[in-house]
C-alpha cells in the first residue's frame, strides 16, 4: 500500500502541472485582461474594477494617435500602457511569466491580488471560514439524511414510502440550488411572506458583543437558509446512489446465505451489506466535498451575500484577477487530488479484500 500511495503522490505533480499549464495559456491569451480592463476603466467604459491603477499616473496620460496592441487603447500615451503592463506583470514574455508562476506556486507563494491590495493567501484564508461553514454543515446534513433514507428506500423497495419519497427526491433534484435559495428568501427572509431569517452575512453586526450561546444561535440563524438550499439541491443523488447500492447487495448470494444461517435482519443489513454497499457511496465523497465546498456554494454565497471562496473566485474571474484565479485553481485541484487518494485508502480500510498494490 505504501508503494501505491507514493506513486499516487508522485502522479499529483504532472497532473497539477498539466491543469495549471492548460488554464494559464487559455486565460492569458483570452481578450479582456487586466490591462484592457484598466484602459476601459480610464476611458469610462467599465467602472467595475478597483482604482488601484496608479494613483499619480493619470498626470502622465497624453492623448495622441499612437496605436497599441490593446483594443481601445488608441489615443492613450504609450508610457501609460507600459506602466500598466509593468504593474500587472505583462512587461515580461509569456513563457517567463509561466515559469515564474510555476516556481512561485511550488513554494506556495501566490503573490498579491491585482485589485484588493492584499496577498492572495491572506484573501483565501479570510474567505475560508465562510466556505468551510457552508460546506461542512451541508456535507454533514446531506450524508445524515441521504444514507438512512437510501437504506430505508432499499429495504422497502416498491412500497408507498419508496414511491412517494422518490417523487420528492426527484422533484428536489430537478430544482436548481439558486432557485431554491430564491424561494427560501421569498418565503422566510422578508420577501413576500415571513421575515424569520436574515438575508445576508454569516453573523450579525453585534456578534462580538453576544454571549457564547448567543453567538452560536446567531451563527446557525444566519446559516439556516443557505444550508437548507444546499442540502435540498444535493441530497437526491446520494440518496438514490445509496438505495441502488444496497439493492445490488441485497440480492447477492452471501446475503441469502447469511439469512439461511439465521442471522437477524439488522445483522445482515449492517454487518454484511453495509460495508460492501458503502463503497460506491465513498467513491463520490471527494467530488461531493469539492463541489459543495468550492463550486456548488458559489451561487449560494452570491444570493445570500456570504463572502466566501465561491464569491471570491467568481469576482476574480469577472475582474481578471489572475493571481487569485490561478491560486484558487491550484489549491482546489491539489485538495481534490489529495481527497481522491484518501478515498482510495478508505476503500482498503472498509474492505480489506481491495488492494491497489498490483496496479
Amino acid at each position: 500500500m505504501n508503494t501505491y500511495i507514493l506513486r499516487r503522490l508522485l502522479l499529483i505533480i504532472p497532473t497539477l502541472l498539466g491543469i495549471m499549464t492548460i488554464n494559464f495559456f487559455i486565460v492569458q491569451i483570452a481578450p479582456g485582461g487586466p490591462v484592457e480592463q484598466a484602459i476601459a476603466q480610464y476611458q469610462g467604459i467599465d467602472g467595475s474594477n478597483s482604482t488601484r491603477i496608479a494613483a499619480g499616473t493619470s498626470s502622465d496620460i497624453k492623448k495622441n494617435n499612437n496605436t497599441s496592441q490593446y483594443r481601445g487603447a488608441q489615443g492613450i500615451d504609450p508610457q501609460y500602457i507600459k506602466a500598466l503592463e509593468k504593474l500587472y506583470g505583462f512587461d515580461k514574455p509569456l513563457l517567463e511569466r509561466y515559469l515564474t508562476m510555476l516556481w512561485r506556486y511550488a513554494k506556495f507563494d501566490f503573490g498579491e491580488s491585482f485589485y484588493r491590495n492584499q496577498s492572495v493567501i491572506d484573501l483565501i484564508l479570510d474567505k475560508m471560514p465562510v466556505s468551510i461553514s457552508l460546506g461542512l454543515w451541508t456535507t454533514l446534513l446531506t450524508y445524515l439524511i441521504s444514507i438512512p433514507l437510501g437504506i430505508k428506500k432499499a429495504t422497502s423497495h416498491g412500497s408507498r414510502f419508496d414511491i412517494w419519497s422518490s417523487t420528492l427526491v426527484t422533484t428536489a433534484y430537478a430544482i436548481p440550488a439558486f432557485i431554491l435559495a430564491i424561494m427560501l428568501i421569498v418565503l422566510f427572509a422578508g420577501g413576500s411572506y415571513y421575515d424569520w431569517f436574515p438575508l445576508r452575512g454569516l453573523t450579525s453586526d453585534n456578534f462580538d458583543q453576544l454571549s457564547l450561546w448567543g453567538q452560536i444561535k446567531d451563527y446557525f440563524w444566519h446559516l439556516t437558509l443557505p444550508i437548507l438550499a444546499s442540502v435540498l439541491a444535493s441530497f437526491a443523488t446520494l440518496t438514490m446512489l445509496t438505495k441502488n447500492s444496497f439493492l445490488d447487495e441485497i440480492h447477492k448470494q452471501y446475503v441469502i446465505t447469511a439469512r439461511a444461517k439465521g442471522c437477524s435482519k439488522n445483522r445482515v443489513l449492517y454487518g454484511h451489506i453495509f460495508r460492501n454497499a458503502m463503497l460506491l457511496v465513498l467513491a463520490g465523497l471527494p467530488a461531493a466535498l469539492i463541489g459543495i465546498f468550492f463550486t456548488g456554494s458559489m451561487l449560494i454565497e452570491v444570493i445570500f451575500s456570504l463572502d466566501g471562496l465561491g464569491l471570491l473566485s467568481f469576482e476574480s474571474v469577472i475582474n481578471r484577477d489572475y493571481p487569485v484565479i490561478f491560486a484558487s485553481l491550484y489549491i482546489f485541484t491539489l485538495v481534490g487530488l489529495v481527497l481522491k487518494l484518501i478515498s482510495d485508502i478508505t476503500y482498503t480500510l472498509i474492505d480489506p479484500r481491495i488492494s491497489f498494490e498490483g496496479r
